[in-house]
């Protein structure tokens, strides 16, 4: 996975998957997908990312999915945190949550957080990258039940920010951006018999930018609406099936497009196989424009060899629609692009053992190739890179390798572990003879981490390196990052909870871009106080 940063508090962060790209990643909360049809791109500074219980990645759906942490109450009915971080760049950053038990089937859960930085830094050359404030205030409101054979769980979300956008260092900018991101979604889940599983949820999102510059002011306007529906079907007890299908209604000021999508699996589970196949149709339809229709098929398959080892396999048609950015901004948009058309293959192994003596071993190895026909790329112009323009590369291979090595300890009083993991992706642009790397792909990526906890006490040290790496002009440097966290965690009396942690980043301060004329800040420290009662 590869996590892109426009650098600084205020730049836009983005997930890629395997060379697909950052609008071709699905991002989703608690089930329900984050929606951008201006621009494609999951901005991951919207959602609070400290209220999830966990990430989920999976690269045969090339999806990130985040899980919103259920309350877990003890002997009172309520529960949360309160929470204090600040720390370099003038960072300050306070959250709290509440938790509620309504009644044995109800429970109700509140946050809020805000976050003030000014992000301006030192550059190599001594000049200070400016304009990179941001002021962010996100609320939400979550509420999970049950019911006869089921659950359901309601969401409610605000995100507002103020933030410069700095531009690049050869063109800086003192332009200012306003965010405004409100969401309201449900989700129910139900067993009617042993045979018969229903999955809905629905979604209805409005969000404002409001963007101003020394030439005017630009104010932009989505409008979403989901509904989602499964039905899964238990044919036996080794064959399900099942039959989905989710319309879109997106309006972005006075451009409007709908998009269906549908499918019918067949999953087999026979004894220590699992085959899941499907056949999947999208289709989105712009007012006033070009109507696109696609089926892909996929299978996805995992063989449990013996205790301690799966083999898995999967492949997969999957297919993207240029967002209204990419087709229609004025003075950037593109209307001749073409949809980008990929396959997904990948083959894997998966071994865990657990030997004696409180000690855990796992090991991963995956081997993909992706092929990626009309792929679409947006890029900085040479005569103003304030201005990126998006274009198709007619044919990208990309193959490469994921594998990843754990070794884990429990004992009585300490816990420790270390990782390590290497993806080598070569992401080729076959368009033209001469065949090069796609731009912001590393060809070599490498993270080792340690961590060790006893008595309360814990630390991490996390190393990363990221080589082979090129941009529309050419070769970019290598760079590499050390990250240290320590932390104490304090039980007091009536159950109450007080932890301290202490982050560096970046230690080495190594100086580098994640995107050409963006830099990323050196060496910063953060404090961490966490109240949880």
């Amino acid at each position: 996975m590869y996590i892109s940063d426009n650098g600084g508090a205020s730049g836009l962060k983005t997930a890629s998957l395997r060379g697909m790209g950052s609008a071709h990643t699905a991002i989703y909360i608690d089930g329900v997908r984050v929606g951008n049809v201006q621009s494609g791109q999951a901005d991951l500074g919207m959602p609070d990312l400290g209220n999830f219980s966990m990430a989920v990645v999976d690269y045969a759906q090339n999806s990130l999915s985040f899980i919103t942490a259920k309350p877990v109450f003890n002997s009172r009915n309520t529960a949360g945190f309160i929470k204090v971080r600040g720390g370099s760049f003038g960072t300050c950053e306070p959250s709290a949550r509440l938790d509620w038990k309504i009644s044995e089937k109800i429970c109700l859960s509140a946050t809020v957080s805000h976050l003030a930085s000014d992000g301006n830094f030192t550059l190599d050359d001594g000049s200070r990258r400016t304009n990179n404030d941001i002021r962010q205030e996100r609320a939400g409101v979550d509420a999970w039940g049950t019911v006869r054979g089921g659950d359901w769980h309601l969401k409610g979300y605000f995100n507002g920010a103020e933030r410069g956008t700095p531009g690049s260092v050869d063109w800086p900018s003192c332009d200012r951006q306003s965010d405004r991101n409100t969401f309201v979604q449900g989700v129910l889940r139900r067993q009617f018999s042993p045979f018969y599983m229903l999955n809905l949820s629905a979604k209805a999102s409005y969000d404002e930018l409001l963007y101003s510059s020394e030439y005017g002011d630009s104010r932009y306007i989505q409008k979403e609406t989901q509904i989602n529906s499964s039905h899964k079907f238990r044919i036996n007890g080794w064959f399900d099936t099942s039959l989905s299908a989710n319309m879109i209604w997106d309006e972005l000021d006075v451009r409007s497009r709908a998009s269906l999508f549908s499918s019918l699996c067949a999953s087999f589970h026979p004894r220590q196989f699992k085959a899941d196949f499907a056949l999947e149709y999208s289709g989105t339809f712009d007012e006033g424009g070009k109507k696109r229709n696609v089926v892909s098929p996929s299978a996805d398959m995992r063989w449990n060899v013996t205790d301690n080892l799966d083999l898995l396999a999967f492949a997969r048609r999957s297919y993207r629609t240029p967002t209204f950015n990419e087709l229609y901004y004025p003075g950037f948009g593109n209307p001749e692009l073409r949809p980008e058309d990929a396959w997904l293959t990948d083959f894997g192994m998966e071994y865990n053992w657990r030997p004696a003596g409180g000690w855990c071993i796992q090991t991963k190895a995956d081997a993909f190739f992706n092929y990626l026909k009309d792929k679409i790329i947006s890029a900085p112009t040479e005569s103003d890179p304030n201005i990126w323009l998006p274009y198709n590369i007619g044919i990208v291979q990309v193959k490469g390798i994921d594998s990843k090595v754990s070794f884990d300890y429990t004992g009585k009083l300490v816990k420790t572990g270390l990782s390590a993991q290497y993806s080598f992706q070569d992401a080729i642009d076959k368009t033209t003879e001469a065949s090069r790397q796609v731009p912001y792909i590393s060809r070599h990526t490498l993270s080792i981490c340690a961590k060790a906890s006893c008595r309360g006490w814990s630390g991490n040290l996390a190393w990363n390196k990221r080589a082979g790496r090129y941009d529309s002009a050419g070769p970019m440097p290598d760079y590499d990052t050390l990250d240290l966290t320590l932390g104490k965690d304090i039980h007091l009396p009536e159950g109450l909870e007080m932890d301290f942690r202490i982050y560096a980043h970046n230690l080495c301060d190594c100086r580098y871009c994640l995107v050409s004329g963006y830099p990323m800040p050196g060496r910063s420290f953060y404090a961490e106080i966490d109240f949880k009662f």
